[in-house]
């Protein structure tokens, strides 16, 4: 009796210009993403945070100069745009920072490594570390 060949699947390239637009990225890869993208963002404003840092413990009058940045400017840019970028550091911090637990749980726990799990596990990660910033952005610009 001879055995009936199983049909073997399909794969095709994805197209860069067709396809993506219309892809459908799952939860769970926008946070594999964004977790790479927020580290990124940390590395390359380093000597911004130590910058802020430094100024912000010197002494009062760095600190003074340190609270002026938010509100005057520093250098060229307003002091809107200053509190922008460090609105996108604590983004990418809070990111960073939950997406990396979510990676630790998963590592430590073979219960964890589900489908359901996972998609679980990046809504609520891409939800707090939205939240938490929204939070802390409304802080920032003075809205509490």
């Amino acid at each position: 009796m001879t055995e009936l060949a199983k049909p073997r699947p399909e794969f095709r390239n994805i197209h860069a210009l067709s396809d993506l637009p219309t892809y459908r990225l799952p939860a769970a890869g926008w946070v594999s993403i964004l977790h790479r993208v927020s580290g990124v963002l940390m590395f390359l404003l380093l000597p911004f945070i130590i910058w802020l840092f430094d100024t912000s413990i010197s002494s009062e009058l760095s600190f003074a100069k340190f609270r002026a940045a938010f509100t005057v400017g520093l250098w060229i840019f307003p002091g809107w745009f200053v509190k922008l970028v460090a609105l996108a550091l604590i983004w990418a911090y809070l990111h960073h920072f939950i997406a990396g637990l979510r990676h630790l749980w998963m590592d430590m726990s073979h219960a964890a490594v589900t489908k359901a799990f996972g998609a679980k596990s990046a809504v609520f990660t891409l939800a707090a570390s939205v939240l938490l910033t929204l939070l802390l952005g409304a802080k920032l610009f003075g809205l509490y």
